[in-house]
C-alpha cells in the first residue's frame, strides 16, 4: 500500500511540473538570475531567424521588457505625458493599459523598470520614483505613493530605473539619500515596514536581489557609489563596498554564486568579486578580485556554472572565471547588448537590434545563428531578451516582438 502511494505521489508530481505553466514574473526570471528552466528549444535558428508570431505595438517609448505569467504580459513605456503600464495577452493584444505618474522626461526618454508581478498583483516603479501597486488582472489601483517624495530622495540623472523586488509582503525599493538608502513596503498598503539609514549614496540604475546565505536573508544592490547589504527582516545596513563608476552609472544587477558577488559598471569600478562572509545575523565583505576586463554598461552580467558572461562597453563579449576573474574568451559576438539564458544557449540581444544565439560554454563564443528584428522601433534596443513559455520577446521602444523558439513547433 506504501508503495502504491508512493507511485502515485511520484506521478502526480510529475504530472504536475509537466503541466505548470511557464513564468518569468520580474526582471531578470522568478530568481532574478536571468536563467531560463526552459528545454526543448531550438539549438540553431533557420535563416532570417525563428518564425515571428506577433508584433504588439502601442507600448510607448522605453527600455522596460517584459514580465509574464499565466496568459499576461505586462509592461510599461511613455505614451503621452504619462508612464503607462500595459497588459497584453499570449496573442498580443491589449488587454488594459494603466498609467504610473508622469512620464519620464529624461536623456533617452522612456520607461526603465520592468513590473514585478506577484500572485494577483502588480509592482511598477517610474523613472520619476511613482511606485504603484494594481491588480493585475484589471490594472486598477490599489495603492500607490512616490519614492523620493515619502524618503526624501532625490533622482538621479538618467531617472530611476530599478525593478521592484517583492520579498515576502514587502516590496523592495531604494530611494537613496542622506535619510533613507533603502525601504521596505507592506505589499498591501504601501505602508513603510523598515527603512534603512541612508548612507550619503543616492540611489543606482541597478535592481536589487535577495541573497540567502548561511542562513542570513540580505538585499544586496548597487547605489550610486557603492555596492550594499541589507538585512531583509529589519533594514538594518549590514555591510558598503566603495564602487565607482563613470558618472555614476551602476546599471548592471549584482549577480551571486557560491559565497560570491560579482557587479559590473563603467569606468574605473568596472568588474568585482566580493565574498560574503556571514557571521549570525551579521555579514561583512571582502574583496577577491577587480577587473577592467568586463566594464560593462546596461546589458548586464550573467552567472552559469562558474563563469560570468556580458560585454564591455565596446561591444566585446566576456566570459570571466567568477572565483578569480581571469578572461575565458573575449569576442566580437552581436555587439554591444544584453542576455539571457535557456536550454544550453545565451540569447544575445545587441542595442542594434541584430540577435544572436551562443554555446552557453566557457571555451569559445560560438554564435550559432542570428537575425536582426524588423525595423519600426525608435532609439537602441536596450531592453533584455526573455525566454518564456518557448517564446523569445523582443521589445524595442513601441514595440514587442514574440517569436516562437521550440525545437519542435505545432505550426
Amino acid at each position: 500500500m506504501n508503495r502504491l502511494l508512493a507511485v502515485v505521489l511520484i506521478a502526480a508530481v510529475a504530472g504536475a511540473c509537466a503541466g505548470a505553466t511557464p513564468a518569468w514574473p520580474q526582471f531578470h526570471g522568478p530568481n532574478r538570475d536571468n536563467r531560463s528552466a526552459e528545454t526543448g528549444l531550438l539549438k540553431r535558428w533557420p535563416e532570417g531567424g525563428p518564425r515571428l508570431l506577433w508584433t504588439a505595438t502601442g507600448l510607448g517609448e522605453g527600455f522596460a521588457t517584459v514580465a509574464i505569467a499565466g496568459d499576461r504580459i505586462y509592461t510599461a513605456g511613455n505614451l503621452s505625458d504619462a508612464t503607462v503600464i500595459t497588459a497584453l495577452d499570449l496573442a498580443g493584444k491589449t488587454l488594459w493599459r494603466t498609467p504610473n505618474g508622469a512620464a519620464g522626461r529624461h536623456d533617452y526618454p522612456g520607461s526603465r523598470g520592468t513590473p514585478t508581478l506577484d500572485g494577483d498583483r502588480l509592482y511598477h516603479e517610474s523613472p520619476n520614483g511613482d511606485i504603484v501597486c494594481l491588480d493585475a488582472a484589471t490594472g486598477r489601483r490599489v495603492w500607490g505613493l512616490n519614492m523620493l517624495e515619502t524618503f526624501g530622495g532625490r533622482n538621479i540623472r538618467w531617472g530611476l530605473a530599478e525593478s521592484l523586488l517583492v520579498d515576502g509582503d514587502r516590496v523592495i525599493c531604494v530611494p537613496g539619500g542622506e535619510k533613507v538608502a533603502m525601504a521596505a513596503l507592506d505589499k498591501k498598503t504601501g505602508q513603510p515596514a523598515w527603512t534603512c539609514p541612508g548612507t550619503g549614496d543616492k540611489p543606482g540604475y541597478a535592481s536589487p536581489i535577495l541573497i540567502d546565505h548561511k542562513g542570513l536573508r540580505q538585499i544586496v544592490t548597487m547605489m550610486s557609489a557603492s555596492v550594499v547589504g541589507v538585512h531583509a527582516e529589519t533594514g538594518a545596513l549590514l555591510w558598503r563596498h566603495d564602487h565607482k563608476a563613470y558618472e555614476e552609472e551602476t546599471v548592471s544587477t549584482p549577480v551571486f554564486h557560491d559565497g560570491l558577488i560579482a557587479v559590473a559598471t563603467l569606468g574605473p569600478g568596472a568588474a568585482r568579486c566580493l565574498r560574503l562572509i556571514v557571521d549570525g545575523q551579521t555579514a561583512t565583505v571582502e574583496q577577491v578580485w577587480h577587473t577592467a576586463a568586463l566594464d560593462n554598461h546596461h546589458g548586464g552580467i550573467l552567472a552559469l556554472d562558474g563563469y560570468l558572461y556580458g560585454t564591455k562597453v565596446r561591444g566585446t563579449w566576456v566570459c570571466l572565471d567568477f572565483k578569480t576573474g581571469e578572461p575565458a574568451y573575449t569576442a566580437k559576438g552581436v555587439g554591444k547588448g544584453s542576455l539571457t539564458y535557456a536550454d544550453g544557449m545565451l540569447y544575445t540581444y545587441s542595442e542594434k537590434g541584430l540577435m544572436g544565439l551562443v554555446k552557453a560554454t566557457p571555451e569559445s563564443h560560438e554564435l550559432v545563428s542570428q537575425f536582426q528584428i524588423p525595423e519600426g522601433g525608435k532609439g537602441l534596443s536596450w531592453p533584455h531578451p526573455v525566454v518564456c513559455g518557448g517564446r523569445l520577446y523582443l521589445r524595442h521602444g513601441d514595440l514587442l516582438f514574440c517569436y516562437d523558439v521550440r525545437a519542435e513547433s505545432s505550426g
